[in-house]
């Protein structure tokens, strides 16, 4: 018996498969070296379409005009060199220059990683929007790499996120986070809403691009709250729906026109379901109908509640307001109703937002209205802009149409009607320029201009 088990043990060693290697199955990548690596690429990718936005501009100082120089970040959305940033990067700058990354020459195949700087070119502001801090730059390079934006609604809390931009100047940085939330309010009545952060944002980030994990812009880095300064994990960007509505339209005509349908809305609760007999204690119910307003014109109601808007359910008033703020003038909603046992659906025009601050400036060209040591646009203030100013205290004046903010803490704001130049009169345009031209180099400036029904007087720093 013996004998027979060393034979067999010999034959086994024997035979022809005892000496191939048993296959060892392949080792599973972790999945954390997975997302490490599809984040590298990620941004990778990302990269040479961020850009520093470089600003000089001047601030009194000592008496004098200081130079000052500043740095904020950007996106490029068209390969035909339009660049979005933040309004407040720009805003008062008299040279604006933008450093593209990864765009410097190099020898092929190059490794190190320390790479050189990008071309810096120069940019010029097609437009700003104070009401969501955006501003749309054109550069004249054609060819860039460039981004899409993606859909801000389709985020959720707890996704990741990467924010890329030039913190504290040091630029091409990028940090990785998650969405805290989809829709913050910085008051309650806000139309405009942000995505909150906790991807690390700091000075500097200001205008660079929210990036989700397939590349698309979700949102535009705006601003942080911080009790030091500097990143504190709450950092807010404007949503990318927003962005593509207010780049769209400043690309196009240099300024955004907002609509609106003439309707006020409130959130139903069960106290006011009770009152008015609705037969849902939620939702956003018709407050009121402006007169010859287009809402009033479809055969909207008050007291309809409102079921739906182009198909979304509309569970409150809020969710009403901020799915209007993005939609354009000249276009149209669809709104389904509800009215006693009845579901009807209207369509309604959407018109431009009256007392909008800004609607003077597709009347105006550089051509033709520049106040240049102002840093304005204006128009003479005749009985068509009156009309769009009731209540002003006099007839005559200057009416800011765009303004570069130069005066500071206290800006020259579009609406703005100047009346007089250090207690000299203003009629018109061309009143102001002469007035302008009679002060001494270095004089103090002093404007009195009416504001939204105030008087005020206003410091500028003439160029």
């Amino acid at each position: 018996m013996r004998s027979a088990v060393w034979l067999a043990l010999a034959g086994a060693l024997w035979s022809p498969t005892a000496g191939a290697q048993v296959p060892v199955p392949p080792r599973e990548v972790p999945s954390l070296a997975r997302l490490s690596s599809d984040l590298e690429a990620l941004s990778e990718r990302i990269k040479p379409a961020v850009v520093q936005v470089l600003t000089t501009g001047y601030a009194p100082g000592d008496g004098l005009l200081v130079k000052q120089r500043a740095s904020g970040s950007g996106v490029i959305l068209d390969p035909d060199g339009y660049v979005l940033t933040n309004a407040h990067v720009v805003q008062g700058a008299r040279r604006v220059q933008v450093a593209l990354a990864g765009l410097a020459g190099g020898p092929p195949g190059a490794r190190s990683i320390l790479k050189a700087p990008g071309r810096v070119v120069g940019a010029v502001v097609v437009g700003t929007d104070r009401e969501t801090d955006l501003a749309v730059l054109k550069l004249e390079e054609k060819g860039l790499p460039s981004l899409p934006l993606g859909d801000s609604e389709a985020l959720h809390p707890g996704e990741l996120v990467l924010a890329f931009g030039s913190p504290l100047g040091l630029e091409n940085s990028v940090t990785l986070g998650v969405v805290s939330a989809v829709a913050r309010q910085l008051r309650p009545e806000d139309r405009m809403i942000y995505v909150q952060t906790d991807a690390s944002i700091n000075p500097g980030n200001s205008g660079g691009p929210l990036v989700d994990g397939q590349g698309r812009v979700v949102g535009i880095s705006t601003f942080i709250y911080s009790q030091s300064g500097g990143n504190e994990g709450i950092g807010f960007a404007a949503p990318s729906n927003i962005v593509r509505n207010v780049f769209d339209q400043v690309r196009r005509t240099g300024r955004v026109h907002r609509g609106e349908i003439g309707v006020r809305v409130q959130t139903v609760t069960p106290a006011l379901a009770a009152g008015l007999g609705l037969r849902q204690d939620w939702g956003a119910v018709v407050a009121d109908v402006v007169p010859g307003g287009p809402a009033a014109e479809a055969g909207l109601r008050i007291g309809d509640l409102v079921v739906k808007l182009d198909g979304k359910l509309i569970e409150n008033a809020r969710q009403l307001e901020v799915d209007l703020y993005p939609r354009a003038p000249g276009g149209s909603v669809s709104l389904e109703v509800r009215r006693g046992d009845e579901r009807p659906t209207f369509g309604v025009r959407i018109v431009e937002r009256p007392g909008d601050p800004e609607r003077f400036a597709d009347h105006v060209s550089p051509q033709r209205n520049a106040v240049e040591s102002l840093g304005v646009l204006a128009l003479d203030l005749d009985d068509a802009l009156a009309l769009m100013l009731p209540g002003l205290r006099a007839r005559t004046g200057a009416v800011v149409a765009t303004a570069d903010g130069r005066s500071g803490s206290d800006p020259l704001l579009p609406g703005d009607v100047i009346y007089s130049v250090n207690q000299e009169t203003v009629s018109g345009i061309d009143s102001l320029r002469a007035a302008l031209a009679r002060l001494k180099p270095g004089s103090p400036v002093v404007l009195q201009v009416e504001r939204s029904g105030e008087l005020r007087f206003v410091v500028v720093e003439p160029e």
